[in-house]
């Protein structure tokens, strides 16, 4: 496909070229959203000179089929539900139930693993740009904007590289501005718009912004080209 990007770096990269008008601004924030969207994130805060960190949100996948998001949930309790698939699926209460409680864990464990003891920036009055490395059915994104606002920021921007024109509509009333990279009417899946879709691990995203926050740039090559 001659549409795909190299990697996350490269479309870190390109959304940065396209972001410049925040570059070196002290109320701008770099969010990326775990775990794919951190070495995008990663690159447009390097290139643009802004402070980054983590955004934590969990997809909710449906009973046997993960991959298909029924909501999404933040940290902060903050939940939304996609109830036309909740519906369409007719799933029960109780596998809701269990299915929110695995992926509280779940936030609970990565925010010990990524942050520490390192406390959560703040919000209020600041520009936030959300980034990830695709937008498939919107709900992590939109759960993320729900809590975001809760904070009070000036504005909120939302940097993609790609997804479907359908889906962004949808946020053009949430949000100050959308970037995005490429908009295929039919996304099919995130990963055929990338040549290295290669899984973000834990590691690599502690690594990303411990060289965001600490500078220590000494392994930012490996990483780089991995992720990728």
């Amino acid at each position: 496909m001659n549409e795909q990007l190299a990697n996350r770096k490269e479309a870190g990269v390109l959304l940065a070229s396209k972001l410049t008008h925040y570059a070196n601004s002290q109320d701008v924030l770099v969010l990326g959203l775990p775990r794919g969207g951190v070495p995008v994130a990663f690159e447009i805060a390097k290139a643009l000179n802004l402070p980054l960190d983590i955004f934590l949100v969990r997809k909710l996948g449906a009973p046997r089929r993960k991959e298909l998001a029924i909501g999404a949930i933040a940290m902060g309790g903050i939940i939304v539900m996609n109830q036309d698939i909740l519906e369409w699926l007719k799933i029960k209460q109780s596998a809701i139930e269990s299915i929110i409680h695995h992926e509280k864990q779940e936030l609970q464990r990565r925010d010990r693993a990524y942050r520490g003891n390192r406390p959560f920036p703040e919000i209020e009055n600041r520009t936030i740009i959300i980034v990830d490395d695709g937008i498939a059915t919107g709900a992590t994104l939109r759960v993320a904007i729900t809590a975001l606002k809760q904070q009070n920021p000036k504005s909120i921007v939302i940097a993609i590289p790609v997804a479907p024109p359908s889906i962004l509509r949808e946020f053009q009333d949430l949000v100050n501005e959308i970037i995005c990279l490429k908009q295929p009417k039919s996304l099919s899946s995130i990963s055929l718009w990338y040549q290295d879709f290669s899984q973000t691990t834990d590691e690599e995203v502690c690594q990303l912004l411990n060289i965001a926050n600490f500078g220590n740039n000494s392994n930012y090559d490996n990483i780089s080209n991995h992720n990728s």
